[in-house]
């Protein structure tokens, strides 16, 4: 079986994993938590994104 078939086939069963057990024990968030953390992803997102750019530019 080539490797990359068996990388993926672990990464598929991992994620359904922990999936499973985080919608079983984790916490359930309020709409303030949740609107204080969206409130970063923007920024983050672009932080990446110009670090990306950046990399690709200097490599």
């Amino acid at each position: 079986m080539p490797p990359i078939i068996m990388i993926l086939g672990l990464l598929f069963v991992a994620l359904f994993i922990l999936v499973t057990v985080l919608e079983k024990y984790g916490k359930r968030r309020s709409e303030e938590e949740l609107s204080k953390i969206t409130r970063y992803i923007f920024p983050l997102v672009g932080i990446v994104l110009l670090a990306q750019l950046l990399y690709m530019l200097f490599r």
